[in-house]
């Protein structure tokens, strides 16, 4: 049973969410307030929190940025009324790991939700990978780096997972796209820009060696 958070001011969708999720057998807390919601997720051990960006006390941004700068690795799914390219991108820049705009589809979002836990659950049967003194724990989602650990995301993690299995090959951001989210974000492959350039940061691209592969994507060397 996957745990969930939902910070959400608007309660006739906080309801909503709660309801359709607890029918499908998730364990689901509530907040609707982003700063006790930053409260609580830290402390909650969440696999997913659905975040919406307009809050009170702390928006959504802030408060997915407070969470990663804490080492709070829950799967992100940002929920907010703005589409447009920029607060998209503003949202993965902060840390999220996904995106759903107001009015959505409750069986859209499940089905996110799902695959990602998916994901989550079926990773490649070997529990460690390696890259240089980079490990991969894949039983526990665990990165390390010269024995001392380093915080990603499961979006980031399953990225250089994804990159070392394919190492030496050029894999385009549309593939990319297809196999970490499952779905295009209508042609804005600036995602995996954002998580690459988060990886860089995180894990030294002097140790990391992403190239990229000019009109194309991106190859780990």
């Amino acid at each position: 049973m996957a745990k969930v958070l939902i910070i959400e001011d608007e309660i006739s969708i906080l309801r909503m969410l709660e309801y359709d999720l607890k029918q499908l057998d998730y364990e689901v807390d509530t907040e609707s307030d982003g700063l006790k919601g930053f409260q609580k997720a830290s402390e909650g051990a969440y696999d997913i929190i659905l975040l919406d960006l307009m809050l009170p006390s702390l928006n959504g941004l802030d408060v997915c940025k407070k969470l990663r700068d804490a080492g709070v690795t829950s799967y992100i799914i940002m929920l907010t009324a703005m589409d447009d390219e920029y607060n998209k991108i503003e949202g993965f820049e902060a840390g999220a790991d996904d995106y759903v705009t107001k009015p959505f589809s409750p069986r859209e979002l499940t089905a996110r939700m799902k695959a990602a836990m998916r994901r989550h659950k079926t990773s490649n049967q070997d529990d460690f990978l390696t890259y240089e003194d980079i490990v991969l724990k894949r039983d526990s989602y665990e990165v390390f780096k010269a024995d001392h650990p380093v915080a990603l995301t499961l979006k980031e993690f399953e990225l250089l997972e994804y990159l070392i299995i394919n190492r030496g090959k050029a894999l385009s951001r549309e593939q990319l796209l297809s196999k970490l989210w499952g779905y295009s974000y209508d042609g804005d492959t600036r995602v995996v820009d954002v998580h690459i350039f988060k990886l860089r940061e995180k894990l030294d691209p002097e140790q990391l060696r992403i190239k990229t592969v000019r009109g194309i994507g991106y190859k780990l060397l």
